[in-house]
Order: C-alpha cells, then sequence, then structure tokens
C-alpha cells in the first residue's frame, strides 16, 4: 500500500517555504548559511586545469577498473560475474564519452574567444 502525503501537511509545508523566502537577511537564524559565507578565498580556489586533470585522472581509473574486470572474467576469476563487467564498462563508456564532450566544448569556446575581435 502506498502511503500518500495529506495535501493539508505539503500546502503547510509550502507556505512555510514561501515564508521563509519572504523574510529579509537580517531575521535569518544564527547557525544558517548566509549568502557568501561559503565562498573560498580565491588562493584556495583549485585552477582549472588541476580540475580538469583530476577529471581525467579519474576516467582513467574507471577505465582501468573495467579492463580489470573485464581481464577477470576472461581468466575465470571467482567473484567477477558477466553483470558486473558489462556495468564496469558502460561507466567507462559513458564517462569517456562525457570527457570527450567537455572537451568538445572547451575546444569550441577556446576557438570563439581566439576569433572575437580585439
Amino acid at each position: 500500500m502506498v502511503e500518500r502525503a495529506d495535501i493539508t501537511q505539503v500546502l503547510a509545508q509550502m507556505r512555510a517555504i514561501q515564508a521563509q523566502m519572504q523574510r529579509p537577511l537580517h531575521e535569518v537564524a544564527p547557525g544558517r548559511i548566509e549568502p557568501g559565507q561559503l565562498a573560498r578565498p580565491e588562493s584556495a580556489a583549485p585552477a582549472f586545469g588541476e580540475l580538469f586533470s583530476q577529471a581525467i585522472d579519474s576516467v582513467n581509473a574507471v577505465q582501468q577498473q573495467a579492463n580489470t574486470l573485464r581481464e577477470g572474467y576472461e581468466l575465470g576469476q571467482a567473484g567477477v560475474s558477466l553483470t558486473q563487467v558489462m556495468v564496469a564498462a558502460e561507466k567507462s563508456s559513458v564517462a569517456f564519452e562525457a570527457m570527450t564532450q567537455v572537451r568538445n566544448k572547451l575546444v569550441d569556446a577556446y576557438k570563439e574567444i581566439m576569433n572575437m575581435p580585439v
């Protein structure tokens, strides 16, 4: 049996959230996060190159894990099933495709910037 939320409870929650959103900033309760509080100083922010390098490393790790599982399955190792191999291969494929799309967008953005008149 599926339990459904009572419509009055849902409406009460929506009104409470709306009331919170409409309060002035100085009325925010202590302990809550205020705008700008989570902003890191510029010196602590990682460079874009570092972030992209970490992303490439994580995609490489996913691909290596997929290859290890595939080899284990081919050698008949215990505990390695075909479903694990297929899921790992699909994760690897999706991660690589996503990284390729990001790279393509970066190259397009670079070309567009370089073609801008000065």
